[in-house]
C-alpha cells in the first residue's frame, strides 16, 4: 500500500495514495454536463487547418480538438478573488498549493424562512435553500479540535444526477448565507470545496455576498488589494460519492497554469489515520 506521512501543528497523519477519492465532475463532449448561468453546454470540434481536419474517425492522422468552456458555468472548477476583483494574481499564480488536512460534511439545506439568520442582501425568498453557519458548525462538531484548513462540503440530496444537472432560474440551488461564510472564515480555512454551482445565490443583484465574506472584501470593493484573505480558493461544482464518509483527509488541488480568474480543476481526497505520538 503506498503511503505517506503528512504533519500539521505537531500531530502527525498516516496519508493512504491507494485510495483517492476525486470529486471532479467529468466534462464530457457531448454528453450530459452540469451546466450555470450560460444558456449553452461546453462544446467541442476539430480543429481545422487548411485541409486538416483533427478527428481519426475523419480520416486525419491525429485527434485536434478545439474546447470551449466557460470554467464558471461548466464543470468543477476553482476560482480566485480576481473573481470579483480586479489587479489581481491569476489563479496561475495562487497555483500549485501544498496538499492540506481538509474535513468533509455533509449538510441538509433547510429553508430560507426556518432558520435564525439575518436575511442575504439582495434578491432572496423565504423558500430559498440554505445553509447556515450553525448547520456547519454542528456538522463539524466531531473533527472541531482537528488543525484541518480545508473544508469540503456535501449537500443533501446527494443523487448522481447532480453529475449532469442544469442549474437554471432565480435559485436553483443551495447558497451560503453571511451568516455560513463568517463561520468558514473563523476556521481559517483557505480552500473550500463545495458541490454548489456557487456560493451565492444564482440572482442576488450582484452583492456575492458569501464570495466577499470568504475572501474578506467589503461590499462593492473592487481593488484585489483591499482583500483580507486574497490567497484562499474557493472550488465549485464538485461532486463527492455517497459512498464516502465524513472525516478527515488529505485535500490535493489539481489547476491547470491559467491566466485567468478561475479554471477547471480537480479537487482529490486521500484517506488519512492519524499516528499515535
Amino acid at each position: 500500500m503506498p503511503e505517506i506521512e503528512y504533519t500539521t501543528q505537531g500531530r502527525r497523519w498516516k496519508v493512504d495514495l491507494s485510495q483517492p477519492v476525486d470529486l471532479a465532475i467529468t466534462l464530457e463532449f457531448p454528453g450530459p454536463q452540469p451546466r450555470f448561468f450560460a444558456s449553452r453546454p461546453a462544446s467541442a470540434e476539430p480543429l481545422r487547418a487548411g485541409a486538416f481536419t483533427g478527428t481519426v474517425a475523419g480520416g486525419a492522422s491525429c485527434n485536434c480538438g478545439v474546447y470551449t468552456v466557460a470554467p464558471h458555468c461548466h464543470g468543477t472548477h476553482t476560482e480566485c478573488v480576481g473573481h470579483l476583483t480586479r489587479g489581481a494574481q491569476p489563479i496561475a499564480g495562487l497555483t500549485p498549493v501544498v496538499p492540506v488536512l481538509a474535513a468533509l460534511v455533509t449538510v441538509q439545506p433547510r429553508p430560507l424562512g426556518d432558520v435564525a439568520v439575518e436575511a442575504p442582501a439582495g434578491p432572496h425568498a423565504a423558500d430559498d435553500p440554505v445553509l447556515t453557519g450553525a448547520m456547519l458548525a454542528a456538522a463539524a462538531a466531531p473533527w472541531e479540535q482537528d488543525p484541518w484548513t480545508a473544508l469540503v462540503v456535501r449537500t443533501l440530496p446527494n443523487d448522481p444526477s447532480k453529475r449532469g444537472r442544469a442549474y437554471d432560474g432565480d435559485c436553483p440551488a443551495p447558497y451560503f448565507t453571511p451568516d455560513a461564510m463568517r463561520w468558514v472564515v473563523s476556521r481559517d480555512v483557505a480552500s473550500l470545496v463545495v458541490d454548489l454551482p456557487s456560493l451565492d445565490r444564482a440572482d442576488d443583484g450582484g452583492t456575492l455576498a458569501a464570495h466577499r465574506v470568504f475572501w474578506g472584501l467589503p461590499p462593492g470593493v473592487r481593488d484585489a488589494r483591499k482583500a483580507q484573505r486574497g490567497r484562499a480558493l474557493v472550488t465549485e461544482l464538485a461532486y463527492v460519492p455517497e459512498s464516502v464518509p465524513d472525516g478527515l483527509f488529505l485535500l490535493e488541488l489539481h489547476v491547470p497554469a491559467f491566466g485567468a480568474d478561475a479554471a477547471p480543476s480537480r479537487p482529490v481526497l486521500y484517506p488519512v489515520t492519524e499516528v499515535a505520538p
